[in-house]
């Protein structure tokens, strides 16, 4: 398999993995490998969150790896290094299901036609996407730290709409939320990452640092705001068609969630996702959202014998 190695950004946090930008679609998608030819376990895609990127999987990745799992961990369209598409008025160019059919591209592209996915914050709303409109592709599915959007959004209240603001704040027309962002991004994204992480030292200084980089590039607060405009439009439609046709996630489903966070204050995890899915477990882990950066071991002691099962 011959690819196109990006050389303009090592891999600094995930040595060994390679890199690569894929022509899959309209936007150029970044991702981090691990290929493992002689792996006999399930491939893995990583799918990350907001603010993150690929970067915030540098703890779970490669342990994955040494499993013998194939994985890739992708910037979704409109993050870190992935292209930021000119969007339009229904914001279709940052709706999940555009998201989820570069996932599956990245994945079609690899040579993996079934793999398990495993997607925090947003990257978990594309999962879902994915796993809804792609399930002959998707082998196992894991959500950290979120209930469906469609039930956050018609379950909302003053408890939930406090603590997450910027769904709110987000989707706000073009250019309110942009400029006030821009006018200091960093003091925006830090205050950000405080409130999603229960413990302290959680994200490392070296990964706040990336994710402004990544921030401050080109497009990429407006392509954010995109993808929020999304989730409470297009995306919404999509979820509630899928509800009246009565479809279902097909794959087994691990949902895990921080303890000390507001999802599982606010919602009955499990059973937001028994609405979506025949086949569901999960726990609450002792850490804030940021599960993946601030509780790895537990959530690798949970994710590995469910990829292996």
């Amino acid at each position: 398999m011959t690819l196109p190695r990006c050389e303009r950004s090592p891999s600094l946090f995930l040595p060994g993995f390679e890199t690569f930008d894929l022509s899959v679609g309209d936007p150029p998608i970044r991702i981090r490998t691990a290929l493992s030819p002689g792996g006999e376990r399930l491939p893995v895609l990583l799918l990350h969150g907001h603010p993150q990127t690929h970067a915030t999987w540098h703890a779970v990745a490669p342990r994955l790896a040494a499993q013998g799992h194939p994985v890739v961990a992708m910037d979704l369209r409109g993050y870190g290094d992935s292209e930021k598409p000119a969007s339009d008025p229904d914001h279709a160019p940052y709706a999940k299901r555009a998201m989820a059919a570069d996932a599956r591209a990245v994945m079609d592209t690899l040579g993996y036609s079934r793999f398990a996915v495993v997607g925090h914050d947003r990257g978990g709303r594309v999962a879902h996407r994915l796993a809804l409109d792609h399930p002959d592709a998707v082998a196992r599915l894991a959500v950290l730290d979120i209930a469906p959007t469609l039930t956050m959004y018609e379950r909302t209240d003053r408890a939930f709409a406090t603590r997450y603001f910027w769904w709110f704040f987000l989707i706000q027309p073009e250019p309110l939320p942009e400029r006030m962002i821009g006018a200091d991004p960093e003091a925006y994204l830090r205050h950000h990452l405080r409130g999603q992480s229960a413990t302290p030292g959680v994200p490392e200084e070296r990964l706040i640092r990336e994710y402004l980089r990544a921030y401050r590039a080109e497009g990429a607060v407006h392509a954010i705001c995109e993808d929020y405009r999304a989730a409470a439009g297009i995306d919404l439609d999509h979820d509630r068609q899928d509800a009246a046709a009565g479809r279902r996630i097909e794959a087994p489903l691990l949902a895990l969630w921080g303890g000390k966070g507001t999802v599982g204050a606010l919602y009955d995890v499990l059973a937001t996702w028994r609405e979506w899915a025949e086949r569901v477990e999960g726990a609450a882990l002792s850490c804030g959202h940021l599960v993946q950066e601030e509780a790895p071991e537990a959530l690798l002691a949970r994710l590995i014998p469910f990829l292996r099962d």
